[in-house]
């Protein structure tokens, strides 16, 4: 037995006398990784730069490249030692005495956290909608008689026709325009008979005569050219042709050959098509946004990959109170004829909101009662800040307050963040925050009856 213990402790006490005559004589200074400093030995800092993959740390190589198992970019890997001594104990406990959140480089890696800095630039606010494709109102007319008679002769006969304002589309037979041409013919006799009067009364009679016959002809529906015709003639034309006010296609056709009519009464309707409204809801919330001359693209299930681009040229005044939607017109070039009137429709109405503030809409984070975003105020410190946010588009949103410009914030990872800060026993983004007056209840929530103790969940920052 007395071997047994006295080996073991003639070992413990030659390692201890060569260990202090190492220590004394320097000697332990040339060990690799150690050195002497403050009476104490640590573990040098490696010099050597390490890279390891994020999702697979056990991955150590010592140049860049990718992961053998998942393929991702190796990234620089920071010791123990180093990620302790990142920021020291006091630099934390002040940091998460402002409701700050500290990370090291391997956290924020693991957590996916990557800024952006706020910066102003233009900002469109896209806003979908359907639609009903309409005629132009300011293309449409009515073809009417002039005058009381009978159609004699009808050249177009069917809906859908297409006609021309150059061309007759009826000829019409009426004892009032023939007597009409015949008072005009006899004022053009009078006329000739009369100027060579040496009275000057008469002479200028016979003119006036003349010029009131005219007028009555025009009165009726009879064109200057015709009139011409007339006075070339020198006899009344029995049927005199129809014309329509604009080119078009016959939306309606409300006479037949041979029918009776009186003045006034509608023979077509002519619609251009050339160019169409298109009508667009647009619900409340959205509708101030919108501007006339801003552009807008429409699409259509017949026409596949096919868009239309036209131009708000009115908001209507008044609200639907049915869909509580606002109609907006369109006004659009309607090639080929391709839009037909009562056609559903898709529209874009992109709206520009200007140079603004935005930031990734990933980077705000909504409590339900008031919107945080965590600022970088130095290296690898996060605090919350609450912004008020405007309209969004896209994978942007527009920040109206709590920013300025150059601030930096997590554009990803900011609710890793938050989880951060609550399980090291900070505030997050539901308690207080700097500039935030807590004494107060938030906009929206409802105030804490008196005298009742408050628990440690707030239902009312929760967002359902």
């Amino acid at each position: 037995m007395n071997k047994k213990i006295a080996i073991p402790l003639t070992v413990v006490t030659l390692t201890l006398v060569v260990g202090s005559w190492m220590y004394k004589s320097g000697k332990l200074q040339k060990v690799p990784g150690w050195s002497k400093g403050d009476g104490t030995a640590k573990l040098e800092t490696s010099s050597k730069v390490l890279y390891t993959c994020p999702m697979h740390p056990f991955i150590i190589k010592d140049a860049p490249g990718v992961c053998p198992i998942c393929g991702m970019q190796l990234i620089k890997k920071v010791n123990q030692a180093q990620e302790a001594t990142a920021q020291t104990p006091e630099q934390k406990q002040q940091a998460a005495q402002l409701g700050q959140v500290a990370l090291s480089p391997t956290q924020q890696v693991m957590a996916n956290v990557e800024t952006v800095a706020v910066k102003k630039s233009p900002m469109y606010k896209e806003i979908a909608a359907v639609g009903i494709v309409q005629y132009d109102q300011a293309r449409q007319a009515k073809v009417t008689a002039w005058a009381a008679g009978r159609i004699d002769r009808l050249n177009i006969n069917t809906v859908g026709a297409y006609v021309s304002k150059d061309r007759p589309v009826a000829e019409l037979y009426s004892p009032d325009l023939v007597a009409a041409q015949q008072e005009y013919l006899l004022a053009l006799k009078s006329r000739d008979q009369l100027k060579n009067s040496p009275i000057q009364s008469i002479s200028q009679g016979g003119q006036g005569l003349v010029a009131s016959a005219r007028q009555r002809l025009k009165l009726l529906g009879v064109k200057d050219s015709q009139i011409a015709s007339l006075e070339k003639a020198g006899e009344p034309n029995i049927r005199i042709p129809i014309y329509t006010p604009l080119s078009g296609i016959v939306i309606e056709k409300i006479v037949q050959q041979g029918q009776y009519v009186n003045m006034g009464d509608p023979l077509f309707s002519i619609a251009d098509l050339s160019r169409v409204w298109v009508e667009v809801e647009v619900y409340e919330n959205d509708f101030p946004s919108v501007k006339v001359g801003e552009g807008v693209a429409i699409t259509s299930q017949s026409y596949p990959g096919k868009t239309f681009n036209g131009r708000v040229s009115f908001v209507y005044p008044f609200l639907d109170p049915k869909t509580r939607t606002v109609k907006v017109r369109v006004a659009l070039n309607n090639p080929g004829l391709m839009l037909k009137p009562d056609m559903f429709v898709n529209a874009v109405l992109k709206s520009s909101l200007g140079n603004t503030m935005t930031v990734p809409s990933q980077a705000v984070i909504d409590t339900g009662v008031r919107q945080v975003v965590w600022v970088e105020k130095s290296a690898g410190v996060f605090e919350p800040r609450e912004v008020k946010v405007g309209a969004k588009a896209g994978d942007k949103i527009q920040i109206l307050s709590g920013l300025n410009v150059g601030d930096k914030v997590a554009a990803t990872g900011g609710y890793l963040i938050d989880s951060e800060s609550k399980l090291r026993g900070g505030p997050g983004t539901q308690g207080s925050m700097p500039g935030m007056d807590m004494s107060k209840p938030a906009p929206g929530a409802s105030p804490a009856a008196p005298g009742k103790k408050k628990d440690g969940m707030d239902m009312n920052d929760m967002k359902m």
